[in-house]
């Protein structure tokens, strides 16, 4: 009986390698083909240009409540309990103000992104599906991914970059 189920065992991995190796997979390098589209480097421009504005909004406010902070602290031993009182309010307005501005332009980065990328993705995606199927693949992976541990098999990031159009 222990004979026999390790003759079965056997078998199984003869047939198991066998459907493997009749699976066409290649591999491609996702970021460098994504990194060589005209439309990406103009999105990641874009998006730098927006959150560089956004950060001197923030930082332009930033600046003017450490101004009024300083200003409140050289005059806080002049003025009554309650004055003081009434500052101390409004810096901590000040600083949730800032705080609400850092949070909703790290959402507006992020919808930006989004909107900007599903059309890239949708186009990498169409091209991978092309090679794919011209070059009867079964699989591509990306070959950046640490999900395998061996990857070998014919590389598709040529084949994507030419129907893409780019280097």
């Amino acid at each position: 009986m222990k004979k026999l189920s390790v003759l079965f065992a056997a078998v199984m991995m003869v047939v198991s390698v066998g459907m493997a190796k009749a699976q066409k997979i290649a591999t491609m390098d996702v970021i460098g083909v994504l990194s060589a589209m005209p439309e990406k480097k103009k999105a990641d421009a874009d998006l730098k240009t927006f959150l560089d504005t956004k950060q001197a909004e923030i930082k332009k406010k930033a600046d003017a409540a450490q101004i009024k902070f300083q200003q409140y602290q050289t005059e806080a031993p002049k003025k009554t309990a309650d004055e003081n009182a009434a500052r101390e309010a409004e810096m901590k307005k000040l600083a949730e103000e800032i705080q609400q501005m850092q949070e909703k332009a790290q959402k507006d980065l992020q919808a930006k992104q989004d909107l900007a990328f599903a059309p890239l993705e949708k186009k990498l995606n169409e091209a991978v599906e092309k090679v794919a199927k011209a070059n009867g693949y079964d699989y591509i992976m990306d070959a950046n991914s640490t999900a395998f541990l061996y990857k070998a098999g014919p590389d598709a990031t040529a084949a994507v970059k030419k129907e893409l159009g780019i280097q």
